[in-house]
């Protein structure tokens, strides 16, 4: 850090009785009053060097010999003061970037200006801050941190609006190292390597957040400086000043129940929010989900709210569950987490267009036969549009991937409406979802954490599952699974017979007491056959804990017990009914792959009978 020395003298200034006074050995004729805090001092050294002593001595109608003169509202204080009157007195008082803005704005303040005596003490401290301050990286960042004590005086100098200008200016024209990294999508791209003094980003970190807004709105201005560093900088501010977001965005503390800090937390952010860079992935998804989470916390503006929506809809692919998971404050929500506000952003993301063209059109070699302009930029639209769909559909299945693990983390939430659940499921398109096992991990999870739904609310939301694209595992799950409706555990039964048929090259149809069966409660079996798919997929799904092979018939008989009862309750002709279903319940003979695998090991006929 620089700084510079004036005056010869040494410090004789001491205190008694809470007065400070000059040793020297003339007696004081002046009494000057700052902050409370009383001086004995001399009218010759201080007059002399000062215009605005001289003018209240003047107007002062004390006609005795010691005058007393009060200053109100001094610009920094007593200390800033002290050292215009050493200067005065030729005592050597020491300036740098730690004082220089208190004392430039006491000097002003005294008008110790050049009209009164050449090389006075403000064009001293001028040429200091001009020429070796602001030259300074640490220096302009300390002096503009400086001004925050003195904001009033300072803009009216113009000092931090030169100290922002310095920093803005040196963050780009200083000289940057740079380095190859590789991205994941494999492109070269261009990154700042910190030299010796440390990265800036760092730096400007410690400013408070009305002159760091300055600083970085005169950089970003600039468009010089790349927006993936915007970024960074931001992020590393937002970590710094506000330690209430964890690593999961959540807020650990309750100091958003003190009004003062809430107010100040929400202007924060309302600042990082107006400075984002526009350029797509330039802050992280995780970051922008995090600052969401917050916002939803401290109530920040409804403007930031939407913006920062947006954001995360651009670049969803990009997010984890557990940055979806945004709580819910709301007094007129029962739910654990936001849903409404995940759904916004997966509307946003579905209302992308396709990307605009990047890469450059070929270069044509000079022996090749030119063809014409317009078939070169129709070929040209045409290979840029196949990639570009080509990087939505990509975008599309992680979204979707993603949306399964939301839906299964906030199926546990008790008060979840079943509504919300099937319309944020619904949101994806069919063909993002190549398999339906996370999905239906996510069904499962909600009839287990919702015993009291009905037949009806079951059947509703098991409609949005796709038993074609079931692995295997998931289907031997979800054959003996009690809560699902009977339709379903026949749809997976048939769905299994059918890929097995299919593997042998046979079509295999519904068993026809099963038919009869969905008939009799009003199904069209023909609209339970789906195509036939001759691929099937296996993943992680966990069957710890199946039953045995005998589970499977009881599972079966409670299904069919069940749809009994509903019969019963609708028709009082239970002898009829029951008679029927009794008929319908025998296994076939000879039972597919599936069926014999879940009900028998032989293959003789069972009759099963209630």
């Amino acid at each position: 850090m620089k700084f510079m020395k004036l005056g010869s003298r040494p410090d004789t200034f001491y205190t008694v009785d809470g007065v400070r006074s000059v040793s020297t050995e003339v007696s004081s004729d002046l009494t000057i009053e700052v902050e409370g805090v009383k001086y004995l001092l001399h009218k010759f050294p201080l007059l002399s060097k000062c215009l605005r002593l001289q003018e209240l001595c003047s107007q002062s109608s004390n006609s005795s010999q010691q005058q007393i003169v009060q200053l109100s509202e001094f610009p920094g204080g007593v200390e800033a003061f002290e050292t215009c009157a050493k200067f005065c007195y030729g005592i050597t008082i020491t300036l740098s970037a730690l004082n220089i803005a208190a004392v430039r704005c006491a000097a002003e303040y005294l008008q110790m200006t050049e009209d009164i005596e050449k090389g006075n003490l403000i064009y001293k401290l001028e040429v200091f801050l001009n020429s070796c301050l602001l030259r300074g990286w640490k220096d302009s960042i300390s002096t503009l941190q400086s001004t925050k004590f003195i904001p009033f005086w300072s803009e009216d100098l113009e000092i931090t609006s030169r100290c922002i200008d310095a920093v803005a200016s040196s963050v780009l024209t200083r000289p940057m190292k740079m380095k190859q990294s590789r991205t994941y999508s494999g492109k070269n791209i261009q990154k700042e390597k910190p030299d010796s003094r440390g990265r800036w980003t760092e730096d400007i970190a410690d400013l408070g957040i009305d002159l760091y807004w300055r600083t970085m709105l005169a950089i970003k201005s600039s468009g010089k400086v790349p927006a993936y560093l915007i970024g960074e900088a931001l992020q590393i501010y937002a970590s710094r000043w506000l330690p209430n977001i964890s690593k999961e965005g959540y807020i650990k503390s309750q100091e958003s129940l003190d009004p003062e800090i809430t107010s100040k937390n929400r202007l924060l952010l309302e600042s990082i929010v107006s400075l984002l860079p526009m350029e797509k992935c330039s802050v992280s998804c995780s970051f922008l989900l995090k600052l969401l989470k917050a916002a939803n916390i401290i109530g920040a503006s409804s403007s930031s709210k939407i913006e920062l929506t947006k954001r995360a809809g651009m670049q969803l692919e990009e997010a984890r569950v557990n940055d979806l998971l945004i709580p819910s404050l709301s007094n007129s929500k029962e739910t654990l987490y936001d849903v409404d506000i995940v759904m916004k952003i997966l509307e946003h993301f579905m209302m992308q267009g396709q990307s605009p063209p990047t890469s450059p059109p070929r270069i044509k070699r000079g022996f090749e036969r030119r063809r014409s302009r317009s078939a070169e930029n129709i070929d040209f639209e045409f290979q840029e549009s196949r990639r570009s769909s080509s990087a939505s559909h990509s975008s599309k299945l992680r979204v979707a991937k993603l949306v399964d693990g939301y839906l299964q983390e906030i199926a546990r939430d008790v008060h979840m409406p079943l509504a919300k659940l099937i319309a944020l499921a619904e949101a994806i398109p069919d063909f993002a979802r190549i398999e339906h096992d996370d999905l239906y991990k996510a069904i499962d999870i909600y009839l287990k954490c919702h015993p009291e739904l009905s037949k009806s609310e079951r059947k509703r939301l098991c409609r949005i599952l796709d038993c074609k694209k079931l692995s295997i595992k998931a289907c031997m799950h979800a054959a003996q699974n009690e809560l699902l409706p009977l339709r379903v555990v026949v749809q997976v039964l048939f769905c299994e017979q059918a890929r097995a048929a299919v593997s042998g090259g046979q079509v295999p149809d519904l068993p026809n007491n099963i038919k009869a069966l969905l008939v009799t409660h009003g199904e069209d079996p023909s609209k339970l056959l789906p195509p036939l798919s001759t691929t099937a997929t296996d993943d992680n799904w966990s069957v710890s804990g199946t039953k045995s092979p005998k589970s499977k018939i009881s599972t079966l008989r409670m299904k069919l017990a069940e749809e009994e009862n509903d019969m019963d309750d609708v028709n009082d002709d239970t002898a009829s009914r029951s008679s029927k279903l009794k008929n319908f319940c025998y296994i076939p003979v000879r039972p597919k792959w599936m069926l014999s695998k879940l009900w028998s090991s032989n293959r003789s006929t069972v009759s099963e009978r209630h």
